[in-house]
């Protein structure tokens, strides 16, 4: 990966990549209680939406649609929640916003893969009133998710 700031991402514990684009790192995210959550990530320091450029603008549109396809061709997911949430970057003093958008899966049925069983409590609602903390999956199959999604995903 050629992205200088992907070190400074690294601290920030997006996941695993998936994809990069001129502007942005697709990252398998570390929590896959929704099977397939990414996170895309601004490939240069910026802590604020407003400021983004049109083009960085228009690729993020592009991956929205092509990572959506994906997913769906990938594990029949039923439609995403997209997130652009930075809170926690103030917990800090000084604060260290980083543009990045969280992409969630919603799957209205159960989902199988790799003999694991995804399911989404909460279909229909906000995926903040899910409850058990963070899913982590093993390394080998956050591997196969990556594949699977990549064989989907024409970016």
């Amino acid at each position: 990966m050629e992205c200088k700031y992907f070190e400074k991402l690294k601290d920030y514990n997006y996941g695993d990549l998936l994809a990069e684009t001129d502007y942005w790192i697709i990252l398998l995210a570390p929590d896959q209680r929704n099977l397939g959550t990414c996170v895309i990530a601004l490939k240069r320091f910026e802590g604020d939406l407003a400021e983004l450029k049109g083009e960085e603008w228009l690729e993020f549109s592009k991956i929205v649609k092509k990572l959506e396809y994906a997913l769906k061709k990938a594990f029949n997911s039923t439609m995403f929640n997209w997130g652009c949430l930075m809170n926690s970057s103030y917990r800090k003093d000084p604060p260290d916003p980083h543009v990045h958008w969280h992409m969630i899966p919603r799957y209205k049925e159960k989902t199988e893969f790799k003999g694991l069983i995804f399911e989404d409590p909460c279909f229909g609602s906000s995926t903040m009133k899910a409850k058990g903390g963070i899913r982590k999956v093993a390394e080998d199959v956050r591997i196969k998710i990556i594949k699977e999604i990549k064989d989907n995903f024409e970016i």
